[in-house]
Formats: C-alpha cells, sequence, structure tokens
C-alpha cells in the first residue's frame, strides 16, 4: 500500500515540475518572439530581476533548503516541513501564465528541437539531486532532490538560450538547405521576373500593391503577410512557385547590416524597388546612414538592363539611386514617383484625403494621365500606388490598365485598415508601428468626425532616439485627437510627456497595462460615432505585462 509520505513527496514533487515546465515555456516562448536571435532574447531579459528571472519564491526556496540542510536534524518532523514549506513556495505558476499574449507559442519543428535540448540539460542538475537523494536516502537527499528542481528552475531562461546555442548549427544547416532549394528552383525558372520590394516603411502594403496590379495581365506570386527573410522567401519559392507563374514579387526586410545580400543571393531581382529609408530598427543596425546603404545595396543585386522604381519624395532614396546608377555608369533604369508635381517619371497631381481614402491624377513625364481613386488612408499610401504603377509600366501595361488594378487594392490588415466595430469607426494601425507612419495615422484620424481617440503603446527599436521620437510622437497626438490611451507606463513616459508640453489636458491621458486593459477601457467610455486610432501593438516580449 503506498504510503502517506509517498503521495506528500509525489504532490510536491509535481508541483515542482509544474512550476519549471510552465517558467521554461515562457522563456522559449520569449525566445521564438524573438526571433529565435539569442541577442534580442537576451534583451527581453533585462526587466526588473524579482519578477521576471529570479521570483520571490526562487529565494523563499532557497531559505527553506539551507535552513533544512544545516538544521533539519534539530527540527521535530524535518522532512514534512520541508514538503510543506515547498509546495507552499513553489505551488503557482501564476506569473507564467496570467497574461493573455497577442502570437501564443507555435510548437513548430524547430521550437520543438528547442524544446527537447532545453529539457535535457535541465535534467543534468535534476538528476545530480535524484542520485544524490538516492545515495542519501535521509533528509539530506530530499533536500538535494528539491535543490536540483529549485536550479531547474531559476536556470529556465538561460536554458532557452544556451539551447538556442547549441542547435545553432543544425538550424544554420536546415536553413542553407531551405536557401539551395530555393536558388536551384530559380534557376529552372529564368521565364520568372523577380519584383524584389525593400523599404523601412511600406514594403508590404507596396507589394500587394504590386500583385494587384500586376495580376491584370500576368500569373502572380507574392510572399503572403510579411514573409520577408531568408526561410519565408525560401519557403514561398520551394513551395508555392508553379509552373504558370510569371511573376514573382518578394517583400525584402532587414534587422541587421548584409541582410539584404543574403537575401538577394537566393532571389536576384530583375525589378527593384525601394519605398523609403527612416529609423525603423535603429537600434539593431546603429545609424540613418547605415540604414540608407542597406536598403539601396538592393540595387546592386540589379542585372545590367534591370530597373530600380524608387519614391522621389524620400530624399535619401532619391539621391542614393541616382548615385547608384552613376556608380554603374547607367546599366539599370530609374523610374521616380512623387506626390510633387513635375518630379519624376510618375507623379499625383490634385491630390485630396478624406476619411473613404484619396483621389487624384496620376501623370506621367510624357503628358499621359489617368484618375485614380483608392481607399486608402494617409498620404503615403499614394505613394506606394504609385510605386505599384510604376513596376506595371515597366511590365508592358498601360496606364489606365495599372489604375484599374490600383482602384482594387485593399488595405493590408493592421496597417491604416478601416472598419466599423459596435458602432466605433476603427483605424488599425496596430502593425509595427514608426514615425513616418505613425505621424499619418494621427493626421488621418485628425480628419475623422466625432470624438478621436489613439490606443498606443509607442514606438519601439529606435536606438537612442527612441525618447526624443516618441516625446514628438505625443505632441502629434496632441494636434489630432481628443483622447490619448497609453499602453504602458514605463514605455509611454515620453508620449505623455510630449502631449502635456503640447497642452493636451492631463485628464484625457489614460495609461493602462495591456491593450485588454485598453479595450476594457473602450468599452466603457467609447460610444458610437467615435473614432478609434490603434497605433502600434507591440509583441509580448515588449509589453510591460511581461516584463
Amino acid at each position: 500500500m503506498i504510503s502517506i509520505w509517498y503521495i506528500a513527496l509525489s504532490v510536491a514533487t509535481g508541483f515542482a515540475a509544474w512550476r519549471a515546465g510552465r517558467r521554461l515555456r515562457f522563456f522559449l516562448h520569449r525566445l521564438q518572439l524573438s526571433g529565435y536571435k539569442t541577442r534580442a532574447y537576451r534583451q527581453t531579459l533585462r526587466g526588473p530581476v524579482m519578477d521576471l528571472r529570479v521570483r520571490g519564491s526562487h529565494l523563499l526556496g532557497l531559505s527553506w533548503l539551507v535552513l533544512f540542510a544545516f538544521l533539519g536534524n534539530v527540527i521535530p518532523g524535518a522532512e514534512w516541513w520541508l514538503l510543506m514549506l515547498w509546495t507552499v513556495s513553489f505551488a503557482s505558476s501564476r506569473r507564467y501564465r496570467r497574461d493573455r499574449t497577442k502570437k501564443p507559442l507555435a510548437w513548430t519543428a524547430r521550437m520543438r528541437r528547442l524544446g527537447m535540448v532545453a529539457t535535457f540539460l535541465g535534467l543534468i542538475p535534476l538528476t545530480a539531486g535524484a542520485w544524490w537523494g538516492v545515495l542519501d536516502g535521509g533528509l539530506d537527499g530530499l533536500v538535494a532532490w528539491f535543490a536540483g528542481w529549485w536550479l531547474v528552475d531559476l536556470l529556465a531562461p538561460s536554458l532557452a538560450g544556451w539551447a538556442a546555442l547549441l542547435v545553432q548549427p543544425v538550424e544554420h544547416r536546415i536553413h542553407e538547405g531551405f536557401k539551395a532549394q530555393a536558388r536551384a528552383r530559380l534557376a529552372e525558372r529564368p521565364d520568372v521576373t523577380i519584383v524584389a520590394i525593400t523599404g523601412s516603411y511600406g514594403k508590404t502594403s507596396v507589394k500587394f500593391a504590386v500583385r494587384e496590379v500586376l495580376s491584370q495581365r500576368f500569373p502572380v506570386l507574392a510572399t503572403p503577410g510579411s514573409f520577408n527573410t531568408p526561410i519565408g522567401i525560401s519557403k514561398v519559392i520551394n513551395n508555392d512557385l508553379s509552373d504558370d507563374h510569371r511573376m514573382l514579387v518578394l517583400e525584402m526586410g532587414i534587422r541587421h547590416v548584409g541582410d539584404i545580400a543574403e537575401l538577394t543571393s537566393i532571389a536576384q531581382p530583375n525589378i527593384a524597388v525601394i519605398t523609403s529609408v527612416g529609423v525603423a530598427h535603429l537600434e539593431t543596425i546603429g545609424s540613418i546612414e547605415s540604414i540608407a546603404r542597406e536598403k539601396l545595396s538592393l540595387l546592386d543585386a540589379l542585372p545590367p538592363g534591370g530597373l530600380a522604381v524608387v519614391n522621389g519624395d524620400d530624399e535619401r532614396v532619391l539621391s542614393g539611386a541616382q548615385q547608384k546608377r552613376a556608380d554603374r555608369n547607367r546599366d539599370f533604369d530609374l523610374f521616380v514617383v512623387s506626390t510633387h508635381v513635375g518630379r519624376g517619371d510618375c507623379w499625383a497631381e490634385n491630390i485630396v484625403y478624406g476619411p473613404e481614402g484619396a483621389r487624384c491624377d496620376v501623370v506621367l513625364s510624357t503628358g499621359e494621365r489617368a484618375s485614380l481613386r483608392t481607399s486608402l488612408l494617409g498620404r503615403h499610401n499614394v505613394v506606394n500606388i504609385l510605386l505599384a504603377v510604376g513596376v506595371g509600366l515597366s511590365a508592358g501595361l498601360r496606364l489606365r490598365q495599372a489604375i484599374r488594378g490600383a482602384d482594387r487594392i485593399k488595405a493590408v490588415p493592421h496597417r491604416l485598415a478601416l472598419r466599423q466595430e459596435n458602432g466605433l469607426i476603427i483605424i488599425d494601425d496596430a502593425f509595427n508601428s514608426n514615425p513616418v507612419g505613425a505621424a499619418n495615422a494621427v493626421e488621418v484620424l485628425a480628419g475623422m468626425t466625432g470624438r478621436r481617440i489613439i490606443v498606443t503603446p509607442g514606438m519601439i527599436e529606435l536606438g537612442e532616439r527612441e525618447i526624443e521620437l516618441n516625446t514628438a510622437f505625443g505632441r502629434q497626438i496632441a494636434n489630432g485627437s481628443d483622447e490619448a490611451v497609453l499602453v504602458g507606463a514605463e514605455r509611454t513616459r515620453p508620449i505623455r510627456n510630449g502631449l502635456l508640453a503640447a497642452g493636451f489636458p492631463k485628464e484625457h491621458i489614460h495609461t493602462v497595462r495591456t491593450l485588454f486593459e485598453a479595450r476594457e477601457w473602450l468599452s466603457r467610455y467609447a460610444g458610437p460615432g467615435d473614432t478609434v486610432l490603434y497605433e502600434n501593438d507591440l509583441p509580448d516580449q515588449f509589453t510591460e505585462a511581461h516584463s
């Protein structure tokens, strides 16, 4: 018959295993949200030590272990006291499951490999404690057994990081295989025209606009969503490129210097589109000049006779493209679009913006013109459409035909997408906010009727300029909204300071912990006819509720 002692020991061990498992899962999730990059993962662990890496329960559990290791022999019923106190200290894993995540953990093949390696690493101290417990068998053995669990629990953040480092060679080999397969697939299809799109802002919107314009004449394959990494692009080429496709539209994102070279080594573009150069990812690249060089390096991959379609409203893009073309003795063509009359090869005239979108005349330098009406919001979307028109013209479409395709362009989800929700007008600009896009979004909000409300956690990855740019964002909000709901007190402090500096009423600034709390606030205080702008939605690893 199983004794009460073994039942109690099993319960205490079960609580320890449950808590350690939840904690390891929590940090593996953070690693996934960091793109499996160990450096980015370490940056997410810079929250308060007592609330993230080391908990109060660790200090409490350690105190029990030390107490019973040194004084257990003089405490009556020491084994029972240790079981009870340990169970009370480590029974809860609430910290690692209390917050609703926006992007749940995905148990991909890579994550399963990481999980197995991290679990194996955790078994090392656990096995040592177990052997000690078996050899000793007394109170000291019980202390050693729980000391092993305590160490596994404490080291959970490091176990995830060490696992990532250990499997890195394996993942590198797997990724190289994906990329080699994609190169081979494209080598078999010289008839496919590759359009590569990069830029600090707007590349996803331009990608889908290009797809709409080109699809009027050609079978087009475009990478879905934000598939803009080497593996994302390779998987689309390997799995989705069919013999029927004639156009391949690829979004190329960067976070570090050299990313464009890696992407173009997989798929060399025939047409390169550069949307903008800005401070997005300033934290990982270092300077606006480095960002400009990296974005413009896409033009280095163009073959002789290739085409660059660029945003002439962005001086860094325009001057950089012109310099690249001069350096290469004009061996690629340059097509410039702009919202300034007479600038470049294609521009917009008579632009009218409103809550329903925009309308304008699209004019070519040859004098040909056509009228455009779009439901897309914001000035920057006019430029995005012009870039797509430029690609369409290069592929042989007539201007009016390209414009017809542009008329069908819908807002990309979470990028100034307009919808109705319970009587509220929602402007969803929650994806990856940046200074230019945020300013455009506030300008759109300012033109809406009714009470105007912004919900935002601010902008991230802006390096040393993050405080400065978020403070400026606060001043912009003050001129375009009636209520400001700030998500995360510490991160949004610069926005609050900017709002107050611009004379925004303090009583109209509302600070909440999470987006879920912001929605609860809206359900209580926002009413029919109000307009709500969701500007940015930080990944879970950046929200204060997870730090």
